[in-house]
């Protein structure tokens, strides 16, 4: 039987600012990503975020960014490799002192934004993010890109992989993400975003935007949290899934 994991974006809001259906959303996810405070989240969405998702059997994981809080760490930044380790280092250790404070045990480690696409291309990224998730813990699972950089470079270093794909966004030809600032760089309709990861999931395949079908290897699949349709989908993604004889699951499990 084909399986599949949900993986969600979670912890997004910090100070006075609420972002995201986090609590509404975990029970059709997975996986959570939580954010660990420098594109998104502070010390008490960390807790509670790493609480709910033990509360909803999710298994969690670390989400670093760039320090970009402004920008939500999208925007690319010229860091070097040792920059970028430590960066990790510092964010996969904060959040793991709460969930360990809280009883549970981290799942993986998925980078965020820029961080994430950048390493997806560079080899020096994604050996200094992939050797800071191995030396913090080996047993961790690092999610990359689909056929990425960051997916080899993890695998040479001894490290369990997850090869992500994701429900919402459009491919180019080579295998990335057509670029925010592009247009249909967004997969609006739910039953486009939909049928793409099941042909993803089913077919192991992606139709791109130049109008080619691309081998696509789908071990987890990237959800937002964010939209203003993402309770709904969430909810169909994961029924639709099902449906269609996937077993849905924590990418850790078994």
């Amino acid at each position: 039987m084909k399986r599949i994991d949900l993986n969600c974006d979670l912890g997004e809001s910090f100070g006075a600012y609420n972002l995201g259906l986090d609590e509404q959303i975990l029970p059709f996810v997975t996986s959570a990503n939580i954010a660990c405070g420098f594109h998104a989240g502070d010390p008490s969405v960390m807790r509670r975020t790493v609480t709910l998702a033990l509360d909803h059997g999710v298994a969690i994981g670390a989400h670093p960014g760039l320090p970009d809080l402004s920008g939500f760490g999208r925007r690319n930044m010229d860091v070097s490799p040792q920059e970028a380790y430590d960066m990790v280092v510092y964010q996969i250790g904060a959040l793991a002192g709460f969930v360990k404070a809280e009883g549970g045990t981290m799942q993986h480690v998925k980078p965020h934004g820029a961080l994430y696409n950048m390493a997806a291309k560079r080899q020096d990224l994604s050996e200094a993010i992939a050797e800071a998730v191995y030396k913090v813990d080996p047993a961790l699972i690092l999610f990359g890109l689909s056929g990425s950089v960051l997916i080899g470079v993890g695998e040479k270093i001894g490290l369990r992989t997850a090869e992500e794909v994701f429900s919402d966004r459009t491919y180019q030809s080579d295998g990335s993400l057509t670029p925010r600032n592009q247009p249909d760089a967004v997969i609006i309709d739910h039953e486009q975003a939909i049928a793409q990861v099941i042909g993803m999931v089913q077919q192991g395949s992606v139709r791109t935007q130049q109008g080619t079908d691309l081998p696509i290897q789908a071990d987890t699949v990237c959800i937002h949290g964010d939209g203003a349709h993402a309770l709904a989908f969430a909810r169909e993604i994961r029924d639709r899934l099902i449906q269609s004889g996937v077993s849905v699951l924590a990418a850790g499990h078994g």
